[in-house]
Protein backbone atom coordinates (compact mmCIF):
# COMPACT_ATOMS: atom_id res chain seq x y z
CA UNK A 1 0.00 0.00 0.00
CA UNK A 2 1.53 3.49 -0.94
CA UNK A 3 1.20 6.68 1.21
CA UNK A 4 -1.79 7.81 -1.09
CA UNK A 5 -3.89 4.42 -0.47
CA UNK A 6 -2.97 4.84 3.25
CA UNK A 7 -4.45 8.56 3.09
CA UNK A 8 -7.92 7.50 1.47
CA UNK A 9 -8.11 4.52 4.10
CA UNK A 10 -7.05 6.39 6.92
CA UNK A 11 -8.99 9.83 6.53
CA UNK A 12 -12.13 8.70 4.04
CA UNK A 13 -12.45 4.90 4.61
CA UNK A 14 -12.13 4.11 8.40
CA UNK A 15 -14.10 7.05 9.43
CA UNK A 16 -17.07 5.83 7.12
CA UNK A 17 -17.59 9.23 5.25
CA UNK A 18 -17.21 7.56 1.85
CA UNK A 19 -17.51 3.77 0.41
CA UNK A 20 -15.04 4.17 -2.02
CA UNK A 21 -12.37 6.71 -3.31
CA UNK A 22 -9.56 7.18 -5.69
CA UNK A 23 -7.22 9.62 -6.36
CA UNK A 24 -6.16 10.49 -10.52
CA UNK A 25 -3.30 12.16 -11.22
CA UNK A 26 -4.37 14.81 -13.86
CA UNK A 27 -1.01 15.23 -15.81
CA UNK A 28 -0.82 11.16 -16.16
CA UNK A 29 -4.21 10.83 -16.98
CA UNK A 30 -4.52 7.78 -14.81
CA UNK A 31 -5.32 6.64 -11.26
CA UNK A 32 -2.64 6.75 -8.92
CA UNK A 33 -4.05 5.36 -5.78
CA UNK A 34 -7.40 3.54 -4.87
CA UNK A 35 -9.18 1.94 -1.78
CA UNK A 36 -9.16 -1.91 -2.15
CA UNK A 37 -11.27 -3.50 -4.82
CA UNK A 38 -12.61 0.01 -6.04
CA UNK A 39 -11.27 0.17 -9.71
CA UNK A 40 -11.80 3.37 -11.94
CA UNK A 41 -11.81 2.61 -15.54
CA UNK A 42 -9.63 5.04 -17.55
CA UNK A 43 -12.36 5.92 -19.41
CA UNK A 44 -13.89 7.34 -16.71
CA UNK A 45 -10.77 9.23 -15.36
CA UNK A 46 -10.55 10.85 -18.38
CA UNK A 47 -14.13 11.56 -18.75
CA UNK A 48 -13.92 13.29 -14.83
CA UNK A 49 -10.60 15.41 -16.12
CA UNK A 50 -12.36 16.24 -19.42
CA UNK A 51 -15.61 17.24 -16.81
CA UNK A 52 -13.38 19.81 -15.34
CA UNK A 53 -11.22 20.92 -18.00
CA UNK A 54 -13.74 21.59 -20.38
CA UNK A 55 -17.34 20.53 -19.72
CA UNK A 56 -18.55 21.91 -16.44
CA UNK A 57 -21.45 23.48 -17.97
CA UNK A 58 -22.52 20.04 -19.55
CA UNK A 59 -22.32 18.10 -16.49
CA UNK A 60 -24.30 20.77 -14.25
CA UNK A 61 -27.13 20.31 -17.01
CA UNK A 62 -26.62 16.67 -18.11
CA UNK A 63 -25.28 14.77 -15.02
CA UNK A 64 -22.87 12.17 -15.29
CA UNK A 65 -22.22 8.56 -16.18
CA UNK A 66 -19.99 6.93 -14.14
CA UNK A 67 -18.68 3.14 -14.02
CA UNK A 68 -21.93 2.82 -15.70
CA UNK A 69 -24.27 4.32 -13.50
CA UNK A 70 -25.52 7.99 -14.35
CA UNK A 71 -25.66 10.73 -11.96
CA UNK A 72 -27.67 13.99 -11.38
CA UNK A 73 -25.40 17.12 -10.59
CA UNK A 74 -26.79 18.45 -7.49
CA UNK A 75 -23.39 21.00 -7.15
CA UNK A 76 -20.43 22.22 -9.45
CA UNK A 77 -18.27 24.84 -9.66
CA UNK A 78 -14.50 24.79 -10.46
CA UNK A 79 -12.92 22.81 -8.17
CA UNK A 80 -15.85 20.30 -7.18
CA UNK A 81 -19.06 18.32 -8.40
CA UNK A 82 -21.52 16.70 -6.28
CA UNK A 83 -23.65 14.28 -7.54
CA UNK A 84 -26.46 11.78 -7.07
CA UNK A 85 -28.97 8.60 -8.61
CA UNK A 86 -30.91 6.69 -6.35
CA UNK A 87 -27.87 4.44 -5.14
CA UNK A 88 -25.96 7.00 -3.41
CA UNK A 89 -23.54 9.27 -4.59
CA UNK A 90 -20.37 10.46 -6.04
CA UNK A 91 -18.25 13.59 -4.96
CA UNK A 92 -15.49 14.80 -7.06
CA UNK A 93 -12.95 17.35 -6.33
CA UNK A 94 -10.11 18.60 -8.22
CA UNK A 95 -6.39 19.87 -7.33
CA UNK A 96 -3.84 21.39 -9.36
CA UNK A 97 -2.26 18.14 -9.41
CA UNK A 98 -5.09 15.49 -8.92
CA UNK A 99 -8.75 14.53 -8.72
CA UNK A 100 -10.40 12.56 -6.01
CA UNK A 101 -13.20 10.95 -6.71
CA UNK A 102 -15.57 9.00 -3.52
CA UNK A 103 -18.54 7.64 -3.57
CA UNK A 104 -21.07 7.24 -1.00
CA UNK A 105 -24.21 4.71 0.28
CA UNK A 106 -27.95 5.82 0.65
CA UNK A 107 -27.52 5.33 4.11
CA UNK A 108 -24.44 7.93 4.11
CA UNK A 109 -24.81 11.69 5.12
CA UNK A 110 -23.93 13.71 1.49
CA UNK A 111 -22.61 16.90 3.34
CA UNK A 112 -20.55 14.57 5.97
CA UNK A 113 -19.38 12.98 2.47
CA UNK A 114 -18.32 15.81 0.63
CA UNK A 115 -16.76 18.25 3.32
CA UNK A 116 -14.92 15.15 3.71
CA UNK A 117 -13.53 14.77 0.71
CA UNK A 118 -13.14 18.55 0.20
CA UNK A 119 -10.86 19.15 3.34
CA UNK A 120 -9.12 15.69 2.18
Amino acid sequence: MNQLQALLNDSLIRTKHVENAAIINIKERQVCASTFGFNVPPENALNLIYAFCKNLLQVRRGGLYFKEKYYKCVRADEHSIYLQNPDGGLIVVKTKTFILVATYGVGMYPSVCVEAVEKL
